[in-house]
């Protein structure tokens, strides 16, 4: 079926587009007459730039479950010769492999990947990952303390009266993945869950319908949900269209008593995507968007001045994110599709 979403030069990103994300970074379901003031704008102007912007795939809200509960870990994949379409698309299908990165470096494909525990991520891997055919080997590096993940990155497009009408008071507090589920939200949540991770924008009215619940009952268990920090809200944009053509991932080392420190300030910087605290001797890894190669060098500069104690031991440059937090994306970092989250069946 032919692509029908506008190509064209109008179908990119404006200044107040940019500022649109950003504003919806920062509160993923306010309101669009709050939304609007914060961008200088009446509502109606809001809305229909968001909607432009979501049709085009170049932008969208999603939800999930919170760090907190998860087993997650990132598996590098390295592939046999002419394997390497044929794997990742096989990956991004699967609903427990959240993203999908390919990859120029040492191994071919970087899936990010949760399970209910231990035991199942190992069997998951092995069995289902390990199982795909053209995978020569893979190489588990367990999830152990989140500092900070693309829902915390900012666009940081909007005017500083801005940030400050929409803006909440964040806690900087890294958030420890579990290493095994306590319990399987019910299914009432998980149908929210998955009806958010479509549009995390959805009305209490449509999100109940998408649910097979009353709007009561809806805004009743997500408020719960939220007031509780189980599901976490991202506004989420193609990058290289926006100007971030580039996505390096670091394998760091630093010593444990640095840890903490190193990563809370890592989550700090504007290019950081995500730095979590990894099983192995490379114990510190880090996403980071930037503007193009010629930023990698400065980038390292300011990590060699500001982290003396952090020691960069590879550099992975990602060739093209196929699949992102559920979100399917072809090679200009637009959505495609969804894939709706859900633990391997074993």
């Amino acid at each position: 079926m032919p692509d029908s979403r506008d190509t064209s030069p109008g179908a990119l990103f404006s200044e107040l587009d940019l500022a649109l994300v950003d504003a919806l970074q920062a509160a993923p379901r306010a309101p669009w007459s709050r939304i609007g003031q914060a961008l200088g704008v009446d509502a109606t102007t809001a809305a229909r730039r968001w909607e432009r912007l979501c049709a085009n795939g170049l932008a969208w809200v999603t939800a999930y479950d919170a760090a907190k509960s998860a087993t997650v870990a990132y598996v590098e994949v390295r592939c046999r010769p002419r394997a390497l379409e044929s794997v990742s698309i096989a990956l991004a299908d699967m609903p427990w492999v959240f993203s999908v990165d390919e990859t120029a470096g040492d191994f071919d494909l970087l899936a990010s990947v949760a399970a209910a525990d231990l035991p199942a991520l190992g069997r998951s891997v092995h069995g289902l990952i390990g199982g795909l055919d053209g995978v020569r080997s893979t190489r588990t590096r367990l999830g152990i303390t989140l500092y900070s993940e693309g829902g915390d990155w900012r666009m940081r497009a909007m005017e500083p009266a801005g940030h400050a009408e929409l803006s909440t008071p964040r806690t900087a507090r890294p958030t420890v993945y579990s290493a095994h589920m306590h319990h399987l939200p019910p299914p009432e949540d998980r149908a929210l869950l998955e009806a958010l991770g479509r549009d995390g924008r959805l009305g209490y009215s449509g999100l109940g319908a998408a649910a097979g619940m009353s709007e009561h009952t809806a805004r009743r268990r997500l408020l719960r949900m939220i007031r509780d920090g189980d599901i976490t809200f991202r506004c989420d944009l193609a990058h290289p269209l926006a100007g971030l053509s580039t996505v390096v991932l670091y394998r760091t080392a630093t010593p444990h008593t640095h840890l903490e420190g190193t990563g809370q300030a890592l989550a700090r910087m504007e290019e950081v995507r995500l730095a979590v605290s990894v099983s192995g001797s490379d114990n510190l890894l880090v996403m980071v968007w930037l503007r193009g190669l010629h930023a990698i060098d400065p980038f390292e500069a300011q990590l060699a001045e500001r982290f003396p104690s952090l020691r960069v031991n590879d550099r992975t440059v990602v060739l093209h994110s196929r699949k992102r937090m559920g979100r399917l994306l072809d090679t200009t970092g637009r959505a495609t599709g969804h894939v709706p989250f859900s633990l391997p069946q074993l």
